[in-house]
């Protein structure tokens, strides 16, 4: 699967559910690309709830796939392209067996120039943090947010949905847990 239209057929295939889990793991790059299919499907259905151990922590991060997530994954999973592969997202090279973080990396900038934004300004941390943030938005809730992107600590949390410290800390407070 070399030349160039294959791969673009691949990916437009794939890109509904690259996007949909993308969005609903809220996983870095490097743990997204590495998916195997059968962390997402058992038995002909994709799971509802997912876990995955994640590289740069070495620790469990669970997530909950949507109905239209879950859709998408399993026409993918399903399709002829995905026969006999063992991850998710596969490479098209036969020395890999999935996609890069370069190569997730691109087919998020490519996402971002199709809908005429700038993509200077997001990129595959976007995705991840677009749920999250939007989570947080709703919830005020930092602790959830923290458990959901597997960070060890609030400070990190805090960074990384760009929220003021003493804002943070205040609603922190507030939740019981």
């Amino acid at each position: 699967m070399g030349n160039p239209s294959e791969v673009r057929t691949r990916w437009k295939s794939a890109g509904p559910s690259l996007f949909n889990v993308a969005i609903d793991s809220k996983l870095r790059g490097c743990d997204l690309v590495k998916l195997a299919v059968t962390d997402l499907v058992k038995d002909d259905r994709v799971r509802e709830r997912v876990s995955v151990i994640q590289s740069k922590t070495k620790k469990p991060v669970q997530f909950e796939l949507t109905e239209n997530t879950r859709e998408t994954v399993l026409a993918w999973v399903r399709s002829p392209e995905m026969f006999a592969c063992r991850f998710l997202f596969p490479s098209r090279f036969h020395d890999r067996p999935h996609i890069s973080t370069r190569q997730y990396g691109r087919i998020v900038r490519a996402w971002v120039k199709a809908i005429g934004l700038d993509p200077s300004g997001y990129g595959t941390h976007s995705m991840r943090r677009t749920k999250a943030a939007e989570i947080y938005r709703k919830t005020g809730n930092l602790r959830a947010v923290q458990l959901l992107l597997g960070h060890t600590k609030v400070d990190s949390t805090v960074r990384y949905l760009g929220v003021e410290l003493e804002d943070a800390l205040n609603i922190a407070e507030n939740v019981d847990i």
